[in-house]
């Protein structure tokens, strides 16, 4: 199939023009639909053709996974100045405008890709060859419908209430297509992935396996997107539109938390996927372009090489290149490492989860005149304070994203010291393991815990999960003891539910979703506040708040020395670069990171969590305004205005575009203060 997406990569611009309103793409329509909807190899060629609209950067190659990873207590990007961007992107913390151009961008290639699946749908409904008994026509018309409910889906979750065109632009009459309540878009959505699924075939029935839209993948989006339409959501006060409006639920929501429950359950029964395979082989794998079909990933956006996808360049450590030269002293390239996650999420994770050195990386790549002519080329350096003379550490605030990487390649498959992006990694879209706990989630509400008819089966997908993430020597008290303690209640099993999802997904962009429609965003946005601004207070000698001993524990001095590579993916998934040896980063029996002593000659110093302000007034910017478009600190703060049991909503919704509210001529309003 990436053959194919290549040739229509190529032709993308030449089928479908520039636009500033999606009703005014340029379809497929113009060819002869008789012609093309005659011949299963043409109809294949716009279907991939969907395929392609959903790679480009403006969707799922960049905006979904990038630039619209918000704040949470798992990713996590910072933002240092109380003033807004005037460009309106700063929606990572939720300061966002209507003119922002990512926004813009995001939404026409949405419809974009929303527009060609309605071509591909009515136009294999309206065929000659339309056969209900045709396997591989009814695969094809599956694949449509899949693939519009997701970007549907996820437009919804960013944007909520908006147009939903279901057929061709060239057939609708409409000039401007109405705005839509969000729950009769989810509802359809479910209804026309239930009705499509059972004439889908399984990825191992399909020549490009979880590179296509399959029946299990069709299952499992019917649970993601019910789950959704079952929980909250941030809904607009229409009498008031500079409101930031209400978290809200429908009545009805047990329907879908069912309708979630049976088809996570059709994926499991199914038999077709597993987690046997290491957790670090499933990401490694994808960075080196190998796709299985019969394990974690459910669905991978097939990028492809050279041509789309950023996931090894965004994702992972940082490799610098020299800025004379602009090649890097190895053979993987550039890497940008600019999705990270919140430098607290290391330290939640329990000893032993081998989950925790597979998602967080604490070091990057340097190259000695790009950044420090003191460094050789290639140098490992950690995360640190960088506020001393004698520390080469990098400033800053969070951790790397290091499931995926362009340098956990082969030598084989690296793209070469000149390569920057376009790695064409894999993204696996959904995964097994988020089958599992969908599962567990939606048993455990509807029985009222997981005592009852289905409660075996919740707590058997979460032991699958956590075995994964434990070696068989810690599964008695990590995945046995740990199941059966959290298994006491509704309330205790849903906080593992919580936990797990924040500890499988890391990265994953996965987080901040799960936060909204649990209804607790606030909450988390609100302690990720606290965890940011009162680190850096403490460290200006401030111990005046409750939470003292969390910040007492965690580590603060660190000594490092570059260490040769042990060749072992579950050390490190390079196998060639030299790689960081620590002290002080193993806690005590009680948790505690304990500041060790100084072990001499070849060892660096590094110091962690430094963010207290010289002057001692403030701590340093990025831990007051990472979060600034829901709560501040610094100059300007209203943190102190905060009820911890009466919080504001978080603002994740996107404003509609613009140049679209002027376009509909007062059909589209924008309300959440915007």
């Amino acid at each position: 199939m990436k053959k194919n997406i290549i040739f229509i990569f190529a032709a993308l611009t030449l089928l479908f023009p520039s636009c500033n309103d999606f009703l005014d793409v340029e379809s497929e329509s113009k060819f002869n639909e008789e012609y093309v909807y005659s011949s299963k190899q043409e109809i294949d060629r716009v279907l991939n053709s969907v395929y392609a609209a959903i790679l480009t950067g403006n969707l799922y190659g960049e905006r979904l996974l990038n630039q619209f990873a918000l704040n949470s207590d798992v990713e996590f990007s910072t933002f240092n100045s109380m003033l807004r961007n005037t460009e309106g992107n700063d929606f990572r913390c939720f300061d966002a405008e209507a003119h922002s151009t990512n926004v813009a961008d995001l939404w026409t290639a949405g419809y974009t890709g929303v527009e060609r699946a309605n071509l591909l749908i009515d136009g294999i409904r309206n065929s000659s060859l339309y056969d209900e008994e045709d396997d591989e026509l009814m695969q094809m018309l599956g694949e449509g419908i899949t693939l519009r409910a997701m970007i549907m889906h996820d437009l919804v979750i960013h944007f909520g209430d908006i147009p939903f065109p279901k057929i061709p632009s060239f057939k609708s009459g409409e000039l401007v297509v109405p705005v839509e309540d969000r729950n009769i878009i989810l509802s359809s959505l479910i209804d026309d992935l239930i009705e499509i699924a059972p004439k889908m075939k399984y990825a191992a029935g399909l020549p490009d396996g979880v590179e296509r839209a399959s029946r299990e993948f069709c299952y499992a989006l019917i649970a993601r997107i019910a789950l959704t339409r079952g929980g909250y959501s941030l809904r607009s006060d229409k009498t008031n539109p500079f409101s930031f409006g209400t978290m809200q639920r429908e009545q009805d929501y047990a329907t879908y938390y069912a309708i979630a429950r049976d088809y996570a359950d059709s994926v499991i029964t199914s038999g077709t996927h597993s987690l046997s395979l290491p957790f670090v082989e499933v990401f490694v794998n994808e960075c080196n372009y190998l796709v299985v079909n019969n394990d974690d990933p459910i669905f991978e956006l097939p990028f492809v090489r050279g041509q789309s996808g950023i996931i090894g360049f965004r994702h992972g450590p940082v490799a610098s290149r020299n800025s004379i030269s602009g090649l890097t002293p190895h053979i993987w390239g550039e890497c940008s490492g600019s999705i990270r996650l919140n430098a607290f999420y290391r330290y939640s994770f329990a000893p032993g989860d081998i989950r925790r050195d597979v998602s967080v990386g604490i070091w990057r790549y340097n190259d000695a005149t790009a950044n420090n002519a003191l460094l050789a080329n290639g140098t490992p350096v950690p995360f640190g304070s960088g506020n001393s003379s004698s520390d080469n550490s990098v400033d800053d605030f969070t951790h790397y994203t290091n499931k995926w990487s362009k340098l956990w390649a082969t030598q084989g498959n690296a793209m070469g010291n000149a390569s920057q992006g376009n790695d064409g990694i894999n993204f696996p879209y959904m995964r097994y393991a988020d089958v599992l706990l969908m599962y567990a989630e939606a048993v455990n509400e509807l029985e009222n815990g997981v005592s009852g008819a289905n409660g075996a089966k919740a707590k058997e997908a979460l032991r699958q999960v956590r075995n994964r993430a434990f070696a068989p020597a810690d599964r008695p008290l990590h995945v046995d003891q740990y199941i059966e303690s959290a298994s006491g209640t509704k309330e205790t099993f849903f906080q593992a539910i919580f936990n797990e999802r924040k500890w499988e997904f890391g990265g994953e962009n996965l987080r901040w979703k799960d936060l909204v429609r649990w209804n607790l965003y606030s909450k988390v946005a609100y302690e990720t506040f606290l965890n940011y601004y009162q680190m850096g207070d403490f460290k200006n000698g401030n111990t005046g708040f409750d939470n003292t001993e969390f910040y007492e524990k965690l580590p603060t001095i660190l000594y490092y020395q570059p260490v040769a590579n042990p060749a072992n993916i579950n050390v490190y998934q390079n196998t060639s670069l030299p790689i960081l040896n620590f002290i002080g980063l193993v806690p005590d029996e009680d948790g505690r990171y304990a500041v060790p002593n100084n072990p001499g000659t070849g060892w660096s110093l590094a110091v962690h969590f430094n963010w207290g302000m010289q002057d001692q007034v403030f701590p340093r910017p990025e831990c007051c305004y990472s979060l600034r478009g829901y709560i501040r600190g610094g100059e300007q703060a209203n943190f102190q205005l905060f009820n911890p049991d009466a919080l504001p909503v978080v603002r994740y919704i996107l404003p509609i575009p613009r140049q679209e509210i002027m376009m509909s001529k007062g059909l589209y309003t924008n309300y959440y203060g915007y």
